[in-house]
C-alpha cells in the first residue's frame, strides 16, 4: 500500500507545528481521507476511523470553546486516547491550552493552518490523493507539445533524447528524459520526472544538459496529464507500417489505454516535425475531426457515385 509521511503533507502544505509527537518523523499517511470530528467530540464514536488525518473547523472549536474547562478536558482527552496521525486546527483559530496538555499526555501532534476549513481539507484530500495514487516508471522522454502531453518511448540509442532537445529549440517544453514517474489520478494519468533529474537531459556525445539554464524556464515544465504516447522505431524495411491512421492503437499504463502512434526512425525523417504534426492531428480528432475517416468517407461516396451514373 502507498503511503506518504506526515512530515512531507506538513511541508507541503505549509502547516504550524503546535505539538510535535515523538513518532512524527515516523508517521505515514495510508489513507487520502480525513475526517471533521465534530460527533466524535460531542460523545459518538461508532465508526470513528482515528487513522484518518483529523480537522477541527470553526463549528467544532465553537462548540469546545462553550464549554467550561473541566468538560472540554473530559471530552477532548477521550478523542486524544484513541492513536490519530495528526490533528489540524484550520483558520489560525487559538489551540486551547487543553488541547495541548492532552497532546502532551497521550503523544500527538497538533497542528495548526490560517486557511479556512473548506480550503484546507481540500488541499490535504488533492495532496494526499497525488501521494497515494498508483504509481509506475517507464523508460522514456517525456514533454508538452502545444498544450499536449506526449510520452516518447522506444528502445535505447533510438533517438529519444534528441527528438526531445529537436522539439525543446521549437518552443515545447521538457519535463522529464530518461525516467518518467507516472501517477494514475481517477481517469487521467499525470507525469513527472524524478526530483533528483528534473530539467536535466542526456545527449550521447555532449554528456548532461540543464535544459533551464539553456533554454529558460519556459522550457520546461514539472508535470503534465499523459494523452499521447509516441513509439519510436529504427525503421524496418520488412514491416508494414499504417500508411492511413484508421486503426487506432493504443498503449496500457495503470489500467488506462493511452492513445498511440509508431514512427519509424530512419536518416533524413524529421521526427520532431512529425512529432508536431501527430499531436495536432490527435487533437483534431479530440474535437471530433478524423481525416482519414473523412477522406475514407469521400472514397466510399464517389464509388456510389460511380456506379449510380452506370
Amino acid at each position: 500500500m502507498n503511503s506518504i509521511d506526515l512530515l512531507q503533507i506538513i511541508e507541503d502544505l505549509d502547516i504550524e507545528i503546535i505539538c510535535k509527537s515523538s513518532s512524527i518523523e515516523d508517521m505515514e499517511i495510508h489513507s487520502s481521507e480525513i475526517s471533521r470530528p465534530g460527533l466524535q467530540i460531542a460523545g459518538h464514536y461508532d465508526k470513528f476511523v482515528p487513522e484518518r488525518l483529523q480537522i477541527i473547523g470553526k463549528a467544532e472549536w465553537t462548540y469546545l470553546s462553550k464549554l467550561p474547562s473541566n468538560e472540554r478536558y473530559e471530552k477532548l482527552d477521550k478523542f486524544l486516547s484513541f492513536t490519530i496521525p495528526a490533528l489540524i486546527v484550520s483558520r489560525g483559530l487559538p489551540v486551547f491550552p487543553e488541547l495541548i496538555d492532552l497532546a502532551k499526555k497521550y503523544d500527538r501532534t497538533i497542528l495548526r493552518s490560517d486557511k479556512s476549513t473548506s480550503r484546507i481539507i481540500n488541499e490535504t484530500i488533492n495532496t494526499l490523493n497525488f501521494y497515494l495514487a498508483p504509481e509506475t516508471r517507464v523508460h522514456g522522454v517525456f514533454v508538452e507539445v502545444y498544450g499536449v502531453g506526449v510520452l516518447i518511448t522506444g528502445k535505447s540509442g533510438v533517438g529519444k533524447s534528441e527528438t526531445a532537445l529537436d522539439l525543446v529549440m521549437r518552443g515545447h517544453r521538457l519535463i522529464s528524459d530518461d525516467i518518467v514517474i507516472i501517477k494514475r489520478l481517477e481517469d487521467k494519468l499525470i507525469g513527472k520526472s524524478p526530483e533528483i533529474t528534473r530539467h536535466f537531459m542526456e545527449i550521447r556525445g555532449l554528456g548532461i544538459l540543464d535544459i533551464e539554464r539553456l533554454y529558460g524556464v519556459g522550457s520546461v515544465k514539472n508535470d503534465e496529464f499523459i494523452e499521447l504516447v509516441i513509439e519510436l522505431e529504427l525503421w524496418d524495411q520488412n514491416k508494414e507500417y499504417d500508411r492511413v491512421g484508421l486503426d487506432e492503437q493504443f498503449t496500457e499504463i495503470l489500467g488506462l489505454e493511452i492513445s498511440t502512434a509508431t514512427i519509424p526512425v530512419r536518416p533524413g525523417r524529421n521526427i520532431a516535425m512529425i512529432i508536431e504534426v501527430a499531436t495536432r492531428n490527435f487533437r483534431q480528432k479530440r474535437l471530433g475531426y478524423n481525416a482519414a475517416e473523412e477522406l475514407n468517407k469521400r472514397i466510399r461516396e464517389r464509388g456510389i457515385s460511380r456506379r449510380r451514373q452506370k
